[in-house]
């Protein structure tokens, strides 16, 4: 009932395809919709796979980079098979919401911020286990790391001096550590003091009176009577009183100066409406992630303005309406959600007779000897394991790849596989097209099935202006020289140039083409026979006699994957075409080929010529 029972702040499982992992998501709101419906609203996590390789990069780099810091060699020592299950563990958060049906949750995980207190190989030893350091947005391509970092370490903190002895003198110069602003021991009264602090709110007040911007804001005096009484007008006049030895006559001549009465404003004052309603959309968007409110909001204030802004919103009745409103929200929305367990067999399941499909939400049916077995077949693409209870199909239709149970249920999990494939280029991977042992790619069901590699069609399309030069610069481009020299270098960029000063002075009336003179066939035909080709010298070798003649092998030359072998095949040998095969030598004139070669080899001078018949 516990594991059913899904309430907010929880990370889970989403399944948006049969075939694809599931998402990994935070449950921030549940809401009813009016048919009576469970939506949630669900904070966004990425995968590896999810994002581009310069990403990954990226990331990997600053997987490095914390290493370095923590000086924890763990991640050096792992096997390959737990570096590569590790990647599956990490995700990348976002500030990114999407609404989902509740009835599409899968269970539950766990995902926290990675930190010093963990190491790696705890997340490989948990289940449903992720980590995450880096923010991803979606829209912008950019990873940041996360701003909620907890600092722990000496890098972070602060370096105490030992405590004084008693009778021991600080040599340090105090008037260069810090500044004084005020004196508890003057000798001025509480009273008089007070007394002062309030000419100061009247000369603000009609200071704000004579300046035009404030009468806008402060329509009325009680508004700007108000405005006056803000820390920063006492702040000021307490400065004053400092600067000018709690002497009050001086202290008041210094508020107002011959130019008039000194009038101080807060943050509060300087922000317009408009600027107002936007900080408090940004505070609803990013919360308190002060630099990304002033990057996509408010990028004419300064960091400081916006901070200093918000604790002054804080104090205010907007502030307090606000938080009533939110909770008053929270009241009315569920607090928790019962999914029960998703039962319903997958669309990937392989056909397999008596075997009842294993639970997603809970825990999958356990492989036992009375389950049968799919098995004498083509391998698990993870583990190569060749009996299961149940087969899924993974990866293109046209690969015909598939995976055991366990796999499967890792692959929806943790989006990749246990052991890293061909694909990834870390190792062979199983037989994937089952060969008979007549050498032909056989199917599952029995069906030969050819792995002929796929010709894509294309032509080279000329421009008119590379047809025009071709005419106008004969003389440069030579077209029979290199019809002749097909790998001499053409500079193009030479011939257009030229085309393009010719071009101006071409004749409107095109070219006239010269017509090719070409003799009939029958004079070629006579030519040939008047000039016949002349027959090379027999060679002169030794006597062969029959029974030294060793007997043609028919047998062909197996493949075996050299390369040496594979360059020198045809495209349809090299993809199992059936192409032109070559036209078969006679068993005599195999023979007295090797006459010729062992007579070019021999001596040139023999006592007997031996002519095959």
């Amino acid at each position: 009932m516990a594991a059913n029972m899904y309430r907010v702040g929880d990370y889970v499982y989403f399944e948006n395809s049969s075939s694809n992992p599931l998402l990994i998501r935070r449950i921030e709101e549940l809401n009813k919709t009016a048919n009576g419906n469970v939506e949630a609203k669900v904070v966004c996590f990425y995968r590896r796979r999810d994002i581009s390789s310069t990403l990954i990069a990226l990331a990997d780099k600053h997987a490095r980079e914390m290493e370095e810091e923590m000086e924890n060699p763990e991640m050096v020592d792992l096997p390959e098979k737990q570096k590569h299950q590790l990647r599956h563990r990490e995700l990348f958060l976002s500030r990114q919401l999407e609404s989902l049906p509740a009835t599409h949750i899968r269970g539950k995980c766990c995902v926290t911020l990675l930190n010093e207190t963990e190491t790696l190989k705890s997340y490989l030893e948990r289940e449903d286990a992720f980590f995450y350091s880096l923010v991803y947005d979606p829209q912008q391509k950019t990873l940041l790391a996360d701003k909620g970092e907890i600092r722990v370490g000496n890098k972070y903190q602060a370096d105490i001096t030992d405590f004084l002895k008693e009778g021991e003198e600080d040599g340090r110069d105090q008037s260069k550590l810090e500044t004084k602003v005020w004196d508890p021991n003057s000798p001025l009264t509480e009273k008089q003091i007070d007394q002062f602090l309030v000419v100061a709110r009247s000369v603000g007040t009609f200071a704000r009176a004579l300046d035009c911007s404030s009468s806008i804001r402060q329509p009325s005096l009680h508004m700007s009577a108000a405005a006056a009484s803000r820390d920063i007008t006492l702040f000021h006049a307490m400065d004053t009183l400092h600067k000018n030895g709690y002497e009050i006559s001086k202290a008041i001549s210094a508020l107002v100066p011959q130019g008039g009465p000194v009038l101080c404003r807060d943050e509060m004052e300087e922000w317009s409406a408009s600027e107002a309603n936007l900080f408090e959309e940004a505070l609803e968007k990013y919360g308190k992630d002060f630099t990304d409110i002033q990057q996509d909001f408010l990028p004419w204030k300064s960091l400081t303005s916006i901070i200093e802004y918000y604790y002054m919103w804080k104090t205010t009745d907007r502030y307090v309406q606000q938080k009533r409103l939110k909770a008053a929200e929270a009241e009315s929305k569920l607090k928790q959600v019962y999914i029960p367990n998703y039962n319903k067999p997958n669309p990937n399941q392989l056909s397999v007779n008596s075997v009842k499909p294993g639970l997603v939400n809970g825990a999958g049916a356990p492989a036992g000897p009375q389950m049968p077995t799919l098995g004498m077949g083509r391998a698990c693409e993870s583990c190569y394991t060749t009996s299961s209870y149940q087969w899924y199909s993974w990866g293109p239709p046209n690969m015909q790849c598939r995976l055991c149970a366990s796999c499967w249920t890792y692959w929806k999990k943790y989006g990749g596989l246990k052991m890293p494939t061909r694909l990834d280029g870390e190792r062979p991977g199983p037989n994937r097209n089952n060969m008979s042992p007549h050498g032909l790619t056989v199917r599952h069901s029995g069906s030969p099935k050819f792995a002929v590699k796929t010709r894509q069609a294309f032509y080279l399309q000329t421009t008119k202006l590379t047809k025009v030069a071709r005419r106008l610069c004969r003389d440069i481009v030579r077209p029979s020289y290199l019809a002749r020299h097909p790998y001499a270098v053409v500079n193009s960029a030479a011939i257009k140039a030229e085309c393009t000063l010719r071009l101006p002075e071409m004749p409107k009336n095109p070219l006239p083409l010269k017509q090719a003179v070409r003799k009939p066939l029958e004079i070629v035909v006579k030519y040939l026979e008047a000039h016949p080709c002349p027959k090379p010298d027999p060679p002169r070798s030794a006597t062969i006699s029959m029974g030294s003649l060793t007997p043609i092998k028919s047998t062909p030359i197996l493949n075996n994957g050299s390369p040496t072998i594979l360059g020198k095949r045809s495209y349809e040998q090299h993809n199992g075409m059936d192409g032109t095969k070559p036209k078969a030598m006679p068993q005599w004139e195999i023979v007295s080929k090797r006459s010729s070669d062992s007579g070019r080899i021999s001596a040139p001078h023999h006592e007997e010529d031996h002519e095959l018949d």
